[in-house]
């Protein structure tokens, strides 16, 4: 599969989001896991998820253990698989989200993520959500001590404007190595950041790429410029949609949610997608139809 880089590291140019197989509607065990095998055997070396990623209070960590059993069950080789968790964001239990920025918060989250992935060092560890309630400075000064330490290996942030991305990044001593923010063909409002991410060279990973879980089915009913592209070219909607991504600048690594093996190896297809420049002009001016 095509590559591209987080930092120094050479990664697939479409990983995976584990989200949906740890959420409301998750599928059994044995569906997510032939999902991971599945986007593994695609050539996938990215796997993003978070210690938020659970049902329940009592499941914390959820989708990291997944992962990591998926990882040990797997028949092939797995050490260039780069997994990149979070901490910061937290469910309670009733579906709603709240943050946590201390430092003193982040640096047991981050051991706590270390256990359930079964590994020494953490390969790359991202602030999952700015908390209004701590300095922005404070809690990533937790991530760069946590790198110092050796406790990570690569350092990013998840939904942040430039201003946070430039302090992040002089926080880290120029060791800011990925940027996680919503963007899809009906959220461009991260464009900004995408696009200074492309100036610095630090990766930018579009999360729910497709919209999310109850829209990425509809990206062609919602945006008709990407279905009749999917229908001139032969392909799934999803995929230009990826593809579009793909070629909006170099440091962009989508990571589409997926729980079932055909959605994955659907979404891996695009990096094969070369699409024109009329094709990308009209894709990149299209608008969502109302719902």
């Amino acid at each position: 599969m095509q590559q591209r880089t987080i930092g120094p590291r050479s990664v697939s140019a479409i990983g995976l989001g584990g989200m949906p197989m740890s959420i409301e509607g998750r599928p059994d065990e044995a569906r997510s896991i032939a999902t991971i095998h599945a986007a593994l055997d695609a050539g996938v070396t990215l796997i993003d998820t978070a210690d938020a990623y659970h049902l329940t209070a009592h499941d914390v960590g959820h989708n990291e253990e997944l992962i990591a059993r998926a990882l040990g069950s797997y028949g092939g080789g797995t050490s260039d698989v780069l997994v990149a968790t979070k901490g910061g964001h937290l469910r309670p239990g009733d579906g709603s989200w709240t943050q946590d920025g201390r430092p003193e918060y982040l640096k047991e989250a981050v051991k706590a993520s270390a256990r359930r992935l079964g590994v020494e060092a953490i390969g790359l560890y991202q602030f999952h959500r700015p908390d209004p309630h701590v300095p922005y400075a404070e809690s990533v000064g937790a991530i760069r001590d946590l790198l110092d330490e050796g406790v990570i290996e690569l350092a990013g942030i998840s939904n942040a404007n430039v201003a946070q991305i430039d302090l992040a990044n002089e926080i880290l001593g120029g060791r800011l190595v990925s940027v996680q923010n919503q963007f899809s063909p009906a959220f461009r409002s991260s464009l900004d950041e995408l696009e200074h991410c492309a100036a610095l060279g630090i990766a930018f990973l579009p999360w729910s790429p497709l919209g999310g879980i109850a829209r990425a089915g509809a990206v062609g009913r919602r945006h008709t410029a990407f279905q009749r592209v999917a229908d001139a070219r032969g392909v799934s909607p999803q995929q230009v949609a990826l593809a579009w991504e793909l070629a909006l600048a170099p440091v962009v690594i989508p990571i589409p949610g997926a729980s079932r093996p055909e959605s994955i190896i659907d979404s891996v297809q695009a990096v094969e997608l070369e699409l024109s420049a009329d094709e990308l002009e009209s894709l990149s001016g299209a608008e969502e139809l109302a719902a």
